[in-house]
């Protein structure tokens, strides 16, 4: 159960160290530079996962789906690229587009490892993990989108200040 408190660190511990240090600078927080990069750390712990605990992340896929293990490694090396993007400032946006995509299109595989109780993560709790997963997903969903895809509103200086 502590995958989730740790991805939540991952994610968040850029943007609240660069909140801290721009505090005690008096500087400008760069909220998507640093939410990226949270997001990108949480892509590579991702990828690491599914090399690390490959075999666990089969169990995650139904009998019936081919290339089992060939297809973790494919996916963990689509998370890899994704988290490497997230750090260039030129791909975050893509990056994070494509991240909520990969966090839809991933998320049956949490429902059915958890109906199952197979897998890693806390899946082998059952059903009641999902009520963890579920949101865990949401969150990453808006901090991707909220954080990094949508352009923070900035007043525009007016002609007065620019004078």
């Amino acid at each position: 159960m502590i995958t989730p408190i740790i991805i939540l660190c991952l994610l968040s511990s850029p943007l609240l160290v660069a909140f801290i240090v721009s505090r005690f600078t008096n500087s400008e927080l760069a909220v998507r530079k640093y939410a990226c990069w949270g997001l990108g750390i949480a892509f590579i712990y991702f990828f690491i996962g599914h090399l690390v605990e490959t075999e666990g992340m089969v169990q995650m896929l139904p009998e019936w789906v081919p290339l089992r293990v060939q297809l973790i490694y494919v996916t963990g090396l689509i998370e890899l690229a994704i988290g490497g993007a997230l750090f260039i400032p030129k791909y975050q946006k893509v990056a994070a587009k494509v991240a909520i995509l990969v966090f839809i299109v991933f998320f049956p595989a949490n429902v059915y490892a958890a109906l199952n109780g197979v897998g890693l993560g806390g899946h082998q709790w059952g059903p009641e993990y999902l009520l963890i997963r579920a949101p865990l997903q949401v969150l990453l969903i808006a901090w991707a989108y909220f954080l990094c895809v949508k352009v923070p509103n900035r007043p525009q200086p007016s002609n007065k200040d620019v004078a």
